[in-house]
C-alpha cells in the first residue's frame, strides 16, 4: 500500500500529475493511466493540502475522498506515491514557471507531466498547458495532454458527482466514480433513545472535511473495520426533528437483525438508496413505528439487489 509522503520524501525521478483528483472519477482515471504508462519513472500524484481555495478565500472544501481514503484507490490504479504539497499563501504567490521549475522539476524530478486540457496553475492560475510547453522546451520531459471526458449529460467532474449525491442519486454517482460512494466514522456514545424504542443505533463521528450525501433515511451497507462482510442497515443522515430539533446533523446507523457491540469501532457506510426524507413525528411511538417500516423497505431494497 502506498503512503502519504511529503515532497522531501519523494522517490524520483517521477511521472507525475498534479491536482486534487477528488473522487477519482472516470476522467481522473484516464489521466492517471498516462502517468502509469511511463513505467521507467515512479508513477506519482501530487496534491495540495489544504485546498488552495480554503487558504485563499476561506472556503470550506469538503472532499469526496480524504487523502488516506485515496491511497487504496490510487494503489489499485498503479500509482506508487501520493505527495501532499503543503499549500500556504507563500506558495500561492509562486509564478507558474517557478512552480514548474522549483517544485515539479527540481524537487520532484519529473520526467513526464500529465494534465487535463483545461489545467491551470501558479499565481492567480495564470499557467496553462502552453506555459508547460514553453518551460520544458529543450528539456528531457514529456508532456501528456488528456482531453476532458464528457458523456451525454456533459463534462464528468467532481462537482457533478457532488450534485448527484446531494440529490440522493447514488446510482449515477456510482457510475461516474466507477465504484460505490462511502464514508467512515468512529462509533461514539449517543443518547440511547434508539435502544429505548427497540431500534438501537450506532452514532458515527465523521471527519468534518468529508462530503456527505443529501439528508434523509437510507438503506445502506455497513462494514466493520477491516471486514468485507456487508451488514444490511438503515441510516439516518441529518438532524433529529422528533427527538431534538435544534441538534446538528448526525449520522446514525441501525444494523438490521444484528446485535453487535460497535462502540469504539470504526464503521464504513455505503449508502444504497434513499428511503424517505426526514419527518417530525408527534411522539417517540410514532417514530418507532416509522423506523420499523423503514427497516422493511430497506430489506426489500437489499433483496432486489442481491
Amino acid at each position: 500500500m502506498i503512503s502519504l509522503i511529503s515532497p522531501s520524501e519523494v522517490k524520483a525521478p517521477t511521472s507525475i500529475a498534479v491536482g486534487s483528483f477528488d473522487g477519482l472519477h472516470e476522467g481522473h482515471r484516464r489521466l492517471i493511466a498516462t502517468v502509469v504508462k511511463n513505467s521507467q519513472y515512479t508513477p506519482t500524484i501530487a496534491s495540495f493540502w489544504p485546498h488552495p481555495r480554503e487558504v485563499l478565500f476561506g472556503e470550506t472544501r469538503l472532499r469526496l475522498d480524504l487523502p488516506e481514503e485515496k491511497l487504496p484507490l490510487l494503489d489499485s490504479l498503479g500509482i506508487e506515491q501520493l505527495v501532499l504539497i503543503p499549500f500556504n499563501k507563500e506558495l500561492s504567490k509562486l509564478s507558474a514557471n517557478n512552480f514548474l521549475k522549483n517544485v515539479l522539476i527540481n524537487q520532484l524530478q519529473t520526467k513526464s507531466i500529465s494534465v487535463g486540457e483545461n489545467f491551470r496553475f501558479g499565481y492567480k492560475r495564470r499557467g496553462d498547458i502552453n506555459t508547460i510547453k514553453k518551460s520544458i522546451k529543450n528539456q528531457n520531459i514529456v508532456l501528456n495532454i488528456v482531453p476532458l471526458l464528457e458523456d451525454q449529460y456533459g463534462r464528468i467532474s467532481s462537482s457533478r458527482v457532488r450534485e448527484l449525491l446531494l440529490n440522493h442519486d447514488l446510482e449515477n454517482a456510482r457510475k461516474l466514480l466507477q465504484r460505490p460512494y462511502n464514508f467512515s466514522g468512529k462509533i461514539v456514545k449517543g443518547k440511547g433513545l434508539g435502544k429505548e424504542i427497540g431500534c438501537p443505533t450506532a452514532n458515527l463521528e465523521i471527519d468534518g472535511r468529508k462530503f456527505l450525501p443529501g439528508e434523509g433515511v437510507y438503506a445502506a451497507w455497513s462494514f466493520t473495520e477491516g471486514s468485507k462482510i456487508k451488514l444490511p442497515s438503515v441510516m439516518n443522515l441529518g438532524p433529529q426533528p422528533t427527538i431534538d430539533p435544534l441538534s446538528p446533523s448526525a449520522v446514525e446507523v441501525h444494523l438490521i437483525d444484528k446485535n453487535i457491540n460497535l462502540y469504539g469501532l470504526k464503521l464504513k457506510i455505503q449508502p444504497i438508496k434513499k428511503i424517505r426524507s426526514q419527518i417530525k413525528f408527534s411522539n417517540l411511538r410514532e417514530l418507532s413505528k416509522q423506523i420499523f417500516k423503514d427497516i422493511d423497505m430497506a430489506k426489500e431494497i437489499f433483496n432486489n439487489i442481491e
